[in-house]
C-alpha cells in the first residue's frame, strides 16, 4: 500500500511562497528520527532531508507564489499548492493523509486531521521536505534582497524582519495583504 502525505511551510511569513510538499512512502515506512519539521533542528532537518528523498517513492512540490496568496488569500492558496503537488507525483496512491486541510476533487480516499504531522510519518517527512526547499530557496532570495535576515528568519515576521521592512520598505516578494498594518510607507 502507498500512502502519501501532504504538508505545507509558510503559510504565517511575511514575505515568500506557500510551499507544500506530497511525498508518497510504501505503508511500512518508518524512522523515528523522523518528526514535524518544526520539531526539529535545522541541522536536524536537513540531515534528514536526503534520507526522506531517498526513501520516498516520489515526491512533489507545490509552490505559490506572494501575489497570488495576496489575490486569493492564504488558506486558498495553501489548497492550490497541495493540488500542485499532488500532481506532480510520478506514482499513483492508495490512501492520502494531509495536515488539517480538506481539500475538493480528490478522487482517494485521504482523510485531514489536525496536527497530522504530529501523528503521520508521511505528513512528518513531507513537511521537513518542504520546510529544507522553502528555506534554502528564502535564502537564494536573501542573496537578492539583502537586509531582511531571510537567510536565518525564512520571512516570518521576526523582530529583525520588521525592522528592516520599516527601513527598507516593502519587496516583490513581500506579502502585501499580511504586512499592511506594519508597513506605513
Amino acid at each position: 500500500m502507498l500512502i502519501a502525505g501532504i504538508d505545507e511551510v509558510g503559510r504565517g511569513c511575511l514575505a515568500g511562497p506557500v510551499v507544500t510538499c506530497a511525498a508518497v512512502f510504501e505503508s511500512g515506512f518508518y524512522d523515528i528520527r523522523i518528526k514535524d519539521s518544526k520539531k526539529l533542528s535545522k541541522k536536524k532537518r536537513e540531515e534528514l532531508y536526503p534520507f526522506i528523498l531517498e526513501h520516498a517513492v516520489s515526491y512533489g512540490i507545490g509552490i505559490v507564489c506572494p501575489i497570488i496568496i495576496d489575490k486569493i488569500n492564504i488558506l486558498n492558496a495553501v489548497k492550490q499548492a497541495m493540488h500542485l503537488s499532488l500532481s506532480r507525483l510520478t506514482c499513483d496512491y492508495d490512501k492520502l493523509i494531509i495536515d488539517a486541510v480538506a481539500l475538493n476533487h480528490i478522487d482517494k480516499e485521504y482523510i485531514h486531521p489536525n496536527k497530522a504531522d504530529d501523528t503521520y510519518i508521511q505528513v512528518s517527512a513531507a513537511s521537513i521536505i518542504a520546510k529544507v526547499y522553502r528555506d534554502n530557496l528564502m535564502a537564494e532570495l536573501a542573496k537578492v534582497y539583502k537586509g531582511y535576515l531571510w537567510e536565518k528568519n525564512a520571512g516570518y515576521g521576526t523582530k529583525e524582519h520588521i525592522k528592516a521592512l520599516k527601513e527598507l520598505g516593502i519587496t516583490p516578494v513581500h506579502r502585501k495583504s499580511f504586512i499592511k498594518n506594519l508597513y506605513q510607507g
